[in-house]
């Protein structure tokens, strides 16, 4: 009787052994495939479909906002990205010319407007009720740091 018992809790013991040893194993997987995530997301460079912010206004802005209606259609701040996001384009959908900074932009013209040092620039703006608008290019996550930093902030919806 003894032999079998011992027997048993032998058995029930290492039966346990396996099971603690497959948990084991499973976590450490689990972590391994998290910690390659994190790599990947620090050290492979972010590809972008394109490098830019295209912005249009619409026909009609121009009677709207002279008729005395608040006309938001483009942000008072647009804020880019170096090597991510880092041109500007906008577009006069208008029947009438609209200034942006020193440029009018006619209708049915198009403003390609490339930045490259992190920086805040103000621009006069015809198509803002305030007249101006802020354009501001933040550095780019050009370390593997700020890449994960960036893709994480990015998919909580900050980027």
């Amino acid at each position: 009787m003894r032999a079998s018992a011992s027997s048993t809790l032998s058995r029930l013991a290492s039966a346990r052994d396996t099971r603690g040893h497959r948990l084991r194993i499973a976590i450490a997987a689990i972590a391994a495939v998290l910690l390659a995530l994190v790599l990947a997301a620090a050290f492979v460079p972010i590809a972008v479909e394109s490098r830019e912010a295209h912005y249009e206004i619409p026909k009609g802005t121009w009677a709207r906002r002279h008729q005395g209606l608040d006309v938001q259609i483009l942000p008072a701040r647009i804020e880019l990205v170096a090597g991510v996001r880092d041109m500007l384009v906008l577009e006069n959908r208008d029947d009438v010319p609209q200034m942006f900074g020193p440029t009018l932009l006619m209708p049915g013209q198009s403003l390609r407007l490339p930045f490259a040092v992190p920086s805040e620039n103000v621009f006069a703006c015809s198509a803002h009720a305030s007249g101006q608008m802020v354009v501001v290019l933040e550095e780019g996550p050009t370390t593997p740091w700020r890449r994960l930093v960036w893709r994480v902030s990015s998919l909580l919806g900050g980027g």
